[in-house]
């Protein structure tokens, strides 16, 4: 029989649980792939109580920002996944809910406007690299 402690843990941060770390990956893989910019990933969990992890990204265009938020719904559907909700589509700045993490995708100018990310600059950011992606954060 193997030894628990011996299994190496996937999450790539201890304070992530592995389910949430594995739905992390998925949501960034498919962001990556479909050359989301600017990827972000802010843990909020400490910070506010409405979820774990935020996911900020913007799309060139209003047509890409939808692509970008089409493809992490079917990614996440691939592996049973689904969201809790989603909103704003088309509107410059869509969010899915996806329970621990909340997935913001912007156009340029929206995510411009509202420096998300300068809300959150206590948060502690996870690295790209920690993803298993080849780019820099």
């Amino acid at each position: 029989m193997d030894d628990p402690s011996s299994s190496p843990d996937t999450s790539p941060l201890p304070y992530l649980r592995t389910d949430t770390a594995d739905l992390l990956r998925t949501i960034v893989h498919a962001l990556d792939d479909r050359k989301a910019e600017d990827i972000q990933v802010v843990v909020v969990g400490e910070v506010s109580s409405v979820c774990d992890v935020f996911v900020l990204c913007s799309g060139t265009s209003q047509r890409h920002a939808n692509t970008l938020v089409d493809h992490v719904v079917d990614a996440c559907r691939e592996q049973g996944i689904r969201p809790y909700g989603s909103e704003g589509q088309g509107t410059g700045w869509a969010l899915v809910d996806y329970g621990d993490i909340v997935v913001h995708v912007f156009d340029r100018e929206t995510r411009e406007y509202y420096e998300l990310e300068r809300l959150w600059l206590d948060a502690p950011r996870i690295p790209l690299a920690e993803l298993d992606l080849p780019l820099a954060s």
